[in-house]
């Protein structure tokens, strides 16, 4: 059986990952040139086959770094898409991860069946493979909902940022303008920003005060029933 073989594929299960990163303002999609296949020459999704020897999330992993080069990140599930034409040659139903990342913080590698590996802004993707276009609009739909719930958000942020860096990620996530005071007067109510107590460096205009995200804070405050509400 094609079980008893390590390198042996499910043909009809596959994976496909959503790494989301947030770089000059803008929300940006990790995108691979298939360089074999089907679809060779195109940029897609980062994804392949599900061994038999090996978990859904072990796969998920094993692809996006053989692909990209990008590993030890956390990939949650997002969902299954199995639409009955979604492959053009046999029935294959994918199971979609996604992770947020600070894109500074990999250098991109790509190889297995990749030629290239590449941030692409999220206004700038060209046309994708199968039902990635479909897949990604879903992980964007879920992404605004989560960011609103759940301080998911600074996963993209340095460790130290302005409150004008933290509107920027939330307005590029939702798509929309926001109210500036507004904005803040909700975060500030919620206590789960420290003040660093410094100034921004470097910078041509003046310098905004830092400030970090204690998660420590958010964690008691969830078990006391805190809500983050945005």
């Amino acid at each position: 059986m094609a079980k008893d073989f390590p390198d042996a594929v499910i043909e009809a299960l596959s994976i496909d990952c959503l790494i989301f990163g947030f770089k000059k303002s803008e929300l940006d999609i990790l995108l691979v040139e298939h360089g074999e296949g089907i679809s060779k020459g195109k940029w897609a999704l980062p994804g392949g086959w599900i061994k038999y020897n090996e978990s859904a999330d072990d796969a998920a992993a094993r692809l996006l770094q053989d692909l990209t080069g990008v590993s030890k990140i956390y990939l949650e599930q997002l969902r299954s898409f199995g639409n009955v034409d979604r492959y053009p040659s046999k029935r294959v139903i994918t199971i979609v991860y996604y992770a947020l990342v600070k894109p500074e913080n990999y250098t991109l590698d790509p190889g297995f069946t990749a030629s290239d590996a590449k941030w692409f802004k999220i206004g700038d993707i060209p046309g994708l493979p199968y039902d990635h276009n479909e897949i990604l609009e879903a992980g964007l739909t879920h992404l605004k909902h989560k960011v609103r719930h759940e301080p998911i958000g600074f996963n993209l942020l340095p460790k130290k940022f302005t409150l004008l860096q933290l509107q920027e990620l939330y307005e590029a996530i939702l798509e929309k303008k926001l109210d500036k005071p507004n904005f803040r007067r909700k975060l500030m109510k919620m206590n789960l920003l420290v003040p660093c107590e410094e100034k921004q460096k470097d910078v041509s205009h003046r310098a905004a005060s830092l400030y970090r995200f204690d998660k420590k804070i958010y964690d008691r405050l969830t078990e006391k029933g805190f809500t983050f509400e945005l």
